[in-house]
């Protein structure tokens, strides 16, 4: 018994000490713009919570679909998990994203998204800022182009709003892996 008792213990505190590898750490600043519902939506209502975020826009002709459906994967993926978390959105082109063009185009590829908050409602030099300044990723519109350049990348962020690692969105998604780190950012 107290033998079983020692291997129990050893298990659950190495469960307990996972960390995410390489973390980034890096603060996400601020932030308080508009959702597909056309309410405010901002960092302070993240906080205590795990979340991932990407960057997309709904006229995007070659990356945006497969990661917005590999987002809805994700989050069918973690709610089957069980796992509380938030999926943000952010629009590259928020002159173009008006929150019902972004709500449609959600729809696309789910028709839940009570825990998945697409955004827009500010400049496009505030998304290029908060991209480069947050998440360590490229947004620039070319004048006299519809196509926005922009970064591929989930960006998993912790309770504390910092990022804690970032993955490939477009293939080869590691999702197992994801949620994982998911998971030990919730049980931290």
């Amino acid at each position: 018994m107290k033998r079983m008792l020692l291997i129990l213990s050893i298990v659950l505190l190495a469960a307990c000490g996972k960390t995410i590898p390489d973390a980034k750490n890096w603060p996400v600043d601020d932030f308080t713009f508009t959702d597909q519902h056309g309410k405010r939506f901002g960092l302070r209502n993240l906080k205590g919570k795990v979340w991932v975020a990407d960057f997309i826009f709904t006229s995007c002709e070659t990356v945006c679909p497969p990661m917005t459906a590999n987002m809805a994967k994700l989050k069918k993926m973690a709610a089957k998990k069980g796992l509380k978390v938030e999926f943000v959105s952010f629009s590259v082109d928020p002159e173009v994203d008006t929150p019902e063009k972004l709500e449609a185009y959600a729809k696309k590829f789910t028709t839940d998204l009570s825990n998945w908050h697409l955004l827009t409602g500010y400049s496009q030099e505030e998304i290029e800022q908060l991209a480069q300044k947050s998440f360590k990723t490229i947004v620039k519109k070319p004048e006299n182009d519809d196509q926005v350049i922009h970064g591929t990348s989930f960006y998993l962020v912790g309770p504390d709003g910092k990022i804690v690692q970032t993955y490939n969105g477009v293939q080869d998604v590691p999702y197992e892996t994801i949620l994982e780190h998911i998971k030990i950012l919730q049980s931290s």
